[in-house]
């Protein structure tokens, strides 16, 4: 087993279990903001113990568990214009920026369309629409979503000719207190869009750590800042893409993350 893989496995199953329900109610966080980290499988391993303590004060970090289950497959198509537009406007931290795409929950077979907005001040919406059956993304119902999330949050119009423009697999494990929602991905496979696309596979020794919360630092950047470990530009896109296709730059994306593409 990739050895950040095993090391949220660990982590979810040492930890009192949630349900999505309870999840939702204390820490949905569909706005909010966020920090990432590009965390080493042996911080990480001391970073989950102190978060899912049972002495911890306020009581422990407790792990989603959906059908028994601790960790999830995870599965990102995202899109963009011919031109890699969204990815050059969070590249260059455009003030008002947003990423689209198809979520499939491998597990379940549920999908979701997803729009996460961020704007200047680091605060991130994300706006869902559920997918049924057979239904794609870019149908007229999703079109008309697509549009009324952006006409009426940015007031800017949609942009046409989107396509698939990269396939994220990972491993995700979340970790919640009041107010506060950590989650953990690990075994990132990047790909292009294509089915016979090529594919590059992220630090099988790092975890991807992201902070979510309405308000300032949390407990959990605190512990890592302690561990030595700051906030990254990191996103599994960007740098995905980055790995992908060197002329676009973010090069240390690439260094941090993907050695294998450096």
């Amino acid at each position: 087993m990739i050895p950040a893989v095993r090391a949220i496995g660990r982590a979810a199953l040492a930890a009192r279990p949630l349900s999505l329900d309870e999840l939702n109610s204390r820490a949905q966080l569909l706005t909010r903001r966020d920090q990432r980290y590009l965390v080493p499988v042996e911080v990480f391993a001391d970073f989950a113990a102190l978060l899912t303590d049972p002495r911890r004060a306020g009581g422990p970090f407790r792990a989603l568990s959906v059908g028994g289950r601790r960790w999830f497959a995870y599965r990102s198509t995202h899109y963009d214009t011919a031109d890699l537009r969204t990815y050059h406007d969070h590249r260059q931290g455009r003030r008002l920026r947003y990423k689209i795409r198809e979520r499939l929950y491998r597990d379940s077979g549920e999908r979701q369309f997803e729009i996460k907005l961020t704007d200047g001040r680091g605060e991130t919406v994300t706006h869902r629409r559920r997918l049924t059956g057979e239904e794609q993304l870019l149908d007229p119902a999703g079109q008309g979503f697509l549009a009324g999330v952006l006409g009426g949050v940015y007031e800017v119009e949609a942009p046409g000719e989107l396509r698939p423009s990269l396939v994220t697999d990972y491993q995700r494990a979340t970790f919640v207190a009041d107010g506060q929602r950590v989650t953990c991905d690990a075994g990132l496979v990047v790909r292009e869009a294509a089915a016979d696309g090529r594919s590059v596979r992220a630090d099988g020794g790092l975890v991807l750590v992201e902070t979510k919360t309405r308000g300032p630092l949390t407990e959990a950047d605190r512990l890592l800042h302690r561990f030595g470990v700051r906030a990254c530009a990191f996103t599994k896109y960007g740098g995905g893409l980055a790995a992908l296709y060197p002329g676009l730059g973010a090069e240390r994306w690439v260094r941090d993350a993907f050695p294998g593409a450096a």
